[in-house]
């Protein structure tokens, strides 16, 4: 049941905030192609028998554009010289993981080789690289070490948190949303959701959609209303009910950027202020299918805010799954979650051993 706004919400955002002049919150009109056309529908198709058998099999697209067109140099040279290098870059650049990634790689597996040496964890050991095709586990190894985010990358989750989802209109980023509070409702979480994004009536009745399936509560106002009084209104809720955590939804409108940059900065300066002892993520939603587009967009974003993670959905759906590789080299933002399929349980944390195991295959199928 959405929470009832008090009389006094308007003035006390105010209070919370200096508002922002009206020229500065117009509504800007958006493509009608949007989550409205794109929105994932979860079905009730039977579930893979385990996790990794639902990674090898989402990422499939990715697995045979990435890693054939590797095996495919590696089997055609009999010694390691330069002209190998040259045409492991070549396909790691048109399996979309991008020319400076692809050159980051090919640079550490041409070091590697120099010294023969690989890492194993935290150890280096010595030994003799002659072969092509031994240059795949190198590869694997350089991979892992680009992709490491850290040991308190999902601390947020243990935490009273509040997490901010950002990203362009059609990118699904409102099922996204959906799946993420399935997931934390899953395991024993309350969920609390804000919408945020006021611009687009589609918008806030697919939260609503989302948030009666799953059996959570929504804060919402009407269409148009100031996102910061929605936040500030769901700031309060998610303390009086103690909520552990709490996912607004925000407008994406990326290109009216002084807009967005002032709507994002003042959801902010109320959810540090209302609600200080909350952990604060803010999670970029990016369509896989995209490639190269997406990594413009992350860019584009992260000049008008500070993100700390983010979750490429549809990855199940493409052979760009290069795009994770390029977007931690390129951008420096870790992808924390990836979507594989179409229902609610399809949104996994991202793991670089299990993404890995997607790619290259392995025998720890569970």
């Amino acid at each position: 049941m959405p929470f009832k706004k008090e009389e006094k919400t308007k003035t006390e955002v105010e209070e919370a905030v200096q508002e922002i002049p009206e020229e500065n919150v117009e509504p800007v009109e958006v493509e009608e192609t949007e989550e409205v056309a794109v929105e994932e529908q979860p079905t009730e198709e039977e579930k893979p028998k385990g996790f990794f058998a639902k990674i090898k099999a989402g990422l499939s697209k990715t697995r045979n554009n990435i890693i054939s067109s590797v095996e495919n140099v590696l089997s055609a040279f009999t010694k390691i010289d330069e002209d190998l290098y040259e045409e492991l870059e070549e396909a790691l650049i048109m399996a979309d993981i991008g020319v400076e990634t692809s050159s980051y790689i090919i640079e550490k597996l041409r070091d590697n080789v120099k010294h023969k040496h690989i890492t194993d964890g935290n150890l280096v050991k010595e030994k003799n690289i002659k072969e092509p095709m031994e240059c795949k586990e190198l590869l694997i190894e350089n991979i892992k070490e680009q992709m490491y985010i850290g040991e308190n990358a999902y601390d947020f989750e243990n935490e009273k948190s509040v997490i901010l989802m950002i990203g362009v209109n059609g990118v699904g980023k409102t099922t996204t949303i959906g799946k993420l509070t399935h997931n934390y409702m899953e395991n024993g979480k309350t969920v609390l959701l804000a919408a945020a994004d006021t611009f687009r009536a589609a918008a806030i009745d697919q939260l609503q959609v989302w948030a009666d399936r799953n059996n959570a509560q929504l804060i919402k106002h009407q269409e148009n209303s100031d996102p910061g009084a929605v936040v500030y209104d769901a700031v309060q809720a998610a303390k009086a009910r103690n909520t552990d955590v709490l996912i607004c939804d925000t407008a994406g409108r990326l290109h009216n950027k002084k807009n967005l940059m002032e709507e994002l900065r003042k959801i902010s300066k109320i959810v540090n202020k209302e609600y200080p002892d909350a952990k604060v993520e803010t999670l970029l939603v990016l369509d896989a299918t995209t490639g190269q587009n997406g990594i413009s967009q992350a860019k584009s974003f992260k000049e008008i805010t500070d993100i700390t993670g983010i979750i490429l959905t549809k990855l199940d759906g493409t052979a760009k799954g290069g795009i994770v590789l390029a977007i931690k080299e390129n951008v420096g933002i870790p992808v924390k979650f990836i979507g594989l399929g179409e229902k609610e349980d399809d949104l996994k944390v991202f793991d670089i051993e299990k993404y890995i195991y997607g790619l290259f295959g392995g025998e720890n199928e569970k």
